[in-house]
């Protein structure tokens, strides 16, 4: 399993952010990630300067997102759907898309969903369920 460290992620979005900011190649995973943040303006500036993000700190406290935790789970969610792992993913997130009209909404709401198994699973000392996981989805795609 890929475990990138919290430095590696942040470099990972400053990079793909500056390449596509300055038209160069991406790879597929980068072209990804840049069209999420692109869809994500209040994210730029965080992305701009490498060094000032590696160095960042978002804290509840702050009250704003971590931009880079933020679109990790918009890549996590591209990928689950694009394998459909777990499956019956895909056609949840599509749903969902198509009553909030928007794929960008869809994964937001996901990304609550994705969250709270986390969380819950983390809490109970459980593994993670993924039918639990879909079935959230589903109830918020009103199926």
């Amino acid at each position: 399993m890929f475990a990138p460290s919290q430095e590696q992620v942040r470099r990972f979005f400053c990079e793909a952010w500056a390449k596509q900011q300055a038209g160069q190649p991406l790879t597929p995973l980068e072209a990804q990630a840049a069209d999420w943040i692109v869809q994500h303006p209040e994210y730029h500036a965080d992305l701009a300067d490498v060094d000032v993000a590696l160095a960042a700190m978002y804290t509840v406290e702050e009250g704003r997102t971590n931009p880079f935790l933020h679109l990790s789970m918009h890549l996590s969610i591209t990928e689950q759907v694009s394998i459909d792992q777990p499956r019956g993913i895909r056609a949840a997130v599509q749903a969902l898309a198509q009553r909030r009209g928007s794929l960008h909404e869809a994964h937001h709401e996901a990304m609550e969903a994705l969250g709270e198994m986390v969380w819950a699973s983390q809490r109970a000392g459980q593994p993670f369920d993924g039918e639990a996981y879909i079935e959230r989805i589903r109830m918020r795609a009103g199926h």
